[in-house]
């Protein structure tokens, strides 16, 4: 089983996310639970709250994964900084309670030049410190596998464990794979042979059992670019043949995969991704 979607808006109300997941026929989808680009969240009207867990039981879509704030950074050597990216991921967090997500995904951030062995103690900490106040909690923390551009933290697989190693709370802590992302920081899955010994690889260092999702992207850039740029499916660097791979991948069965690739309004791009992904399904390359 491939359970596929896409991350939608939240344009009008966190359930219209639900909506335009139904709409372009996805079995999960990916959300922001607040708007992106701000600190302050609105808080959640129980009406709204209502709609939502109403809504999924009628789509039938699940999971539901919801993405944080790209202002946080739980890496970051500046002490203001670095304490209200706490506090907006905590309340980000709570949110996820609220609404009934299990997963939450986030980028580990960037050590804005006081080196990687540094950052990731801090965004370690900080998961400490945030899930010790949480232990009753149900949400997943996914630490999402990064392209590495400038001083970002968790481009290879190693960041990762070092991460996970030092969380007091291993069982609320998983990662998400991103596609373009591991290509982008130099992960070469393009044909069978490089998928099988990317796939091995994050075993070694993180353990398949932890992936709780993918992110599936094409890449703009080349191998190695370190470049965060995503495509459509097969129209970039990536091609269609790793996208195969992942897509017959029996360790995978039951892993919410959500594209995040670019689109309009009216969301038909994902449609055609979607259907394009689900076609390869028992395919041979």
């Amino acid at each position: 089983m491939r359970i596929l979607g896409a991350h939608m808006s939240i344009a009008g109300g966190v359930d219209k996310a639900l909506e335009r997941g139904a709409a372009v026929e996805c079995d999960a989808i990916q959300m922001f639970n607040k708007s992106s680009n701000q600190w302050r969240a609105r808080p959640l009207d129980p009406e709204e709250v209502a709609r939502f867990r109403a809504l999924q039981i009628e789509k039938g879509i699940s999971p539901v994964l919801s993405h944080g704030s790209y202002l946080m950074n739980l890496a970051s050597p500046d002490r203001a900084l670095y304490r209200r990216s706490i506090a907006a991921f905590g309340e980000e967090i709570d949110r996820c309670e609220t609404l009934g997500i299990p997963y939450l995904v986030i980028h580990p951030g960037s050590h804005m030049g006081a080196g990687e062995e540094e950052g990731l103690a801090r965004v370690a900490a900080a998961l400490n410190e945030l899930l010790d106040a949480r232990s009753a909690g149900r949400v997943t923390i996914l630490l999402e596998t990064t392209a590495g551009q400038g001083d970002n933290v968790g481009h290879r697989f190693e960041h990762l464990r070092t991460i996970l190693d030092a969380v007091r709370h291993p069982g609320k802590m998983g990662v998400c794979v991103d596609t373009c992302h591991i290509f982008a920081a130099g992960y070469d899955l393009r044909m069978q042979a490089g998928y099988d010994t990317v796939m091995t690889e994050l075993d070694r260092t993180v353990g398949l059992p932890r992936v709780s999702a993918f992110h599936l992207n094409d890449c703009k850039k080349d191998l190695g670019c370190r470049v965060d740029r995503h495509e459509h499916i097969g129209k970039g660097k990536i091609g269609i043949e790793a996208f195969r791979c992942l897509m017959n991948d029996p360790r995978f069965e039951g892993v919410p995969m959500l594209l995040e690739t670019p689109k309009g309004e009216d969301c038909a791009e994902d449609r055609v991704n979607l259907a394009l992904l689900r076609s390869l399904i028992g395919s041979r390359g």
